[in-house]
Order: C-alpha cells, then structure tokens, then sequence
C-alpha cells in the first residue's frame, strides 16, 4: 500500500512542479505591472533580472553538480545553452513585454497562450511528440490542448458580470498610466506589438524545442539553467545598453524595483527554470508547455487580492475550461506512457520467456541442451 502511493506520488511530481512553477511565473506578471507602473524601463528590468538569475544559479550550479558524473560540455551543448538564453531568456522577454506596451496586457496575455499550440506543432515536425489522432490518448492531447488555449482566451477576451465572491480592498498600484493606454489606440502600434507577440510565442516555443535536446546531452538541470541565464544576461546587458542611453534608468533603490528584479531574477529565473527544465527532461516540451494557460488563472486570483482587481463570470468559465484541457492532456501523456511501459514490459517478458527456453535443464538429452541454447541465443537479437 505504501509503495503504491510512493509510486503515485512519484507519478505526480512533474505535474505538481509544474503548477508551483505558474505559480511562481504569476507572481512574475504582478511584479512587472507593479515595476512599471512605477516607471522603470522595461529592457533594464530584463538586464537586471537575468542579473540576478545568473548570480544565485551559477554558485548553485557548482556547489551541486561539480562532482557528478556525465557528459562533458562540449561546444554543441554551449551552443544550445547560448540558444535557450536568447529565445527563452533576452529575446521572449523583451518581444513579450514590447508586445505588451504597444497593445495592452490582457491581449499581450491571451497570444501568450499559442505556444501549446507553437510547441505542439515544432515537437511533431521534430518528432518529439507523435500524434495518433485514431486512439483516445491522441484525441485527448488534441482536445486537451484546444480547450486550454479555449479557456485562456475566454478568460482574457470575454468578461461578463462581475463575481463578488471576496474583496480584501487591498491596491498596491499607486496610479494608472494614462499615456501607455492612450498609446494603445495607435493602429501602428497595435499592428506591430501584435506582431511581437506572435513572435514571442515562436521564440519560446523553439526554446523549449532546444531546451529538450540539450537535457538528452547534457542531464543537469542547474547547470544547463546557468548556461542559459548567463548567456541572456550578456544578450539582455548589450540589447539594454543599446535602447537605454541613460543611466539614472539603472539605478535601484529599496523599492518595489528592486524587489522585482530580485524575486524575477533569484526565484523565477533561477529556481522556477531549474524547475522547468527538469520537466522538459522529464515528460517533454508538450507537457511543459500545456501548464501555461494555468498561470492566467493564478495571475487573475492574486490580482483580486492584491490589486484589487474583480472576478468576472469570464474568469471563472475560462479557468474551468483551463482545468478541464489540462486534465485531458495529463491523461493524455499518462496513457502513452502506460502503453510504452506495458510495450516495454511485454518485449522484456518475450526475451525472458525465450532465454529460459534456451536454458532450461534437459535431463534426457545434453545435446538437446546444446542446441536449444544455440537456437537461443540466435533467436534473442532478433527481438531487439
């Protein structure tokens, strides 16, 4: 009984590391409305966020990792490293957050939700994930993946009444920024910012394409996450330095700037990306990729307790929905595992059955022991 809960346990800890770490990305967008909105620049709160990521996980990373054994790094895995440091590191971010002050959040949100959508289709021309739309695992992957990018987009476009269900009165935001709402209206604007979303879906989804094959050469997590936030904070660093001329955009204060960049750079990009990368290895892109949608859903609660934001009847509906794709594709995933385990376990028992044939004491006859033995061990390699 004990052994079987360990192992449901086990089971489930990709999928519970998962959560937390939307949750934790959640944190991440409260902490970015509340940085900007008191005025800090954008390219210098990225710089400074992989700053700080890259000098809490490189210790980490040798303090744990120098005395184990594996693969050497080798040009390539520096290569991908550099890679993942631009597309899931300088580059995503800043095509995030551009996107996001030329349109508005819940639009900047709802596009981050096509990288399911991005990764789903990458890993099949990959052949990382393999889509059997003639069994139930390969319809539910399909449906679980529709129904979460669904829910994101009914949690962030459509609104409804408004559901008083707590109210703590709590507002942490000092003012409004009028003139990035009114910047919004520009067509232009829209137009490009609508862009940079898209390509910030593209450039995350190819992140997390390469952060899979760099886990396969090179299994370690705080290293391959150390590799990347260092490469970024160069790329962020340079593209900073070239945009933002002045240097009083840089200093920090005790304030809620500091303390953004600290929990993005120390917790989110450091632990929370160990944390991811860990899953990629683990189940795949597609698994990690499908918890996205989640952290609307966390951004939305903790923005009704700390901003003051309401819950609309939309949020509600879409985070049903969000739950219900997510299910889905867990028991999607769960299934092709199931049945590669049962496969696995089938092919094994078949060998077994076949070497103890081979094996088997013939009391009557030593040459038929021979022979068998021989037809045996012939007929072994052909089952691999």
């Amino acid at each position: 009984m004990g052994g079987k809960l360990c192992n449901i346990v086990d089971g489930a800890k990709p999928a519970i590391v998962m959560v937390v770490a939307q949750l934790g990305f959640g944190g991440v967008n409260i902490f970015y409305k509340l940085a900007v909105n008191d005025g800090m620049n954008v390219r210098v709160l990225i710089a400074y966020r992989f700053i700080f990521a890259t000098a809490f996980i490189c210790p980490l990373a040798f303090i744990l990792e120098r005395r184990k054994s594996g693969p050497r790094l080798t040009w390539m895995i520096a290569l991908q490293g550099f890679l993942c440091g631009l597309f899931g590191g300088a580059l995503g971010q800043n095509l995030y957050l551009e996107s996001l002050a030329l349109t508005s959040p819940t639009f900047s949100a709802a596009m981050a939700n096509l990288i399911p959508a991005v990764t789903f289709i990458f890993a099949l021309f990959l052949g990382l994930e393999r889509l059997k739309i003639r069994t139930w695992a390969g319809r539910a992957k399909v449906t679980g993946t529709l129904l979460g990018i669904g829910g994101a987009m009914v949690l962030t476009f459509y609104k409804g009444p408004q559901i008083n269900i707590w109210s703590t009165k709590v507002n942490l935001l000092k003012h409004k920024d009028q003139h990035v709402a009114a910047s919004h209206g520009e067509l232009d604007n829209h137009v490009l910012g609508s862009i940079l979303a898209v390509a910030s879906c593209f450039s995350y989804a190819i992140w997390l394409i390469i952060q899979a094959k760099m886990g396969e050469r090179y299994p370690f997590d705080y290293s391959c996450t150390a590799l990347m936030c260092a490469s970024a904070t160069v790329q962020a660093i340079v593209y900073a330095m070239c945009k933002e001329r002045d240097w009083s955009a840089w200093k920090l204060g005790w304030n809620i700037r500091l303390l953004t960049v600290a929990y993005t750079g120390f917790f989110a990009s450091g632990f929370m990306v160990v944390l991811v990368s860990w899953c990629v290895r683990k189940r795949g892109p597609l698994f990690v990729s499908i918890f996205n949608p989640l952290m609307l859903v966390f951004v939305a609660i903790l923005g009704s307790l700390i901003l003051d934001e309401k819950l609309h009847l939309g949020s509600i509906i879409g985070g049903v929905l969000i739950v219900i794709g997510l299910y889905a594709m867990l028991w999607a995933k769960g299934a092709e595992m199931k049945s590669m385990a049962t496969l696995s376990h089938s092919k094994s028992s078949k060998e077994a059955e076949i070497i103890n044939v081979g094996t088997a004491p013939a009391k009557d006859d030593e040459d038929a022991i021979a022979s068998d033995v021989s037809t045996a061990a012939t007929a072994n390699p052909r089952q691999q």
